[in-house]
């Protein structure tokens, strides 16, 4: 008599997921840093906020697509010690992120600054029409 056993695909995306966020203490990701994204509005402003800690500003780049912000960062290290047993040790990182910006951002007028590990992008909108007053008048005659 053979045991089978039913195979669940959402078991596995659930180990999957727990490997990956390091939920699972024998995770080999744990201590994974996913960069985070804040994407908020202020002062009639369109603001990104990555956090791209040991990026530098020649590893960044930052593109209006189609209608979208996108922003990648890639960055090499290439290291060579004679005293090790290895003759070449390459490490790279990289990100990406897509934003679609609403239909009344200033693509021209977009302005970048990478400080401290956070780069911040600034998108300005333009301005809502102001709403216009409608005047109520009295079809009957005097």
């Amino acid at each position: 008599m053979s045991n089978l056993v039913r195979w669940d695909p959402f078991t596995e995306l659930s180990t999957l997921q727990k490997q990956f966020f390091g939920d699972d203490w024998m995770s080999p990701f744990k201590g994974v840093n996913i960069p985070t994204t804040d994407v908020f509005i202020k002062d009639d402003n369109l603001v990104v906020e990555a956090h791209l800690p040991n990026f530098e500003q020649k590893d960044v780049n930052i593109e209006v697509d189609n209608g979208a912000l996108v922003i990648s960062a890639e960055r090499h290290e290439k290291e060579e010690d004679k005293s090790k047993k290895y003759v070449v040790r390459e490490s790279s990182s990289s990100f990406y992120r897509r934003i679609a910006l609403p239909k009344r951002a200033d693509a021209d007028k977009i302005k970048a600054h990478l400080d401290d590990g956070v780069l911040k992008v600034s998108v300005p909108l333009t301005p809502l029409p102001e709403p216009r007053k409608i005047a109520i008048g009295s079809s009957k005659r005097k």
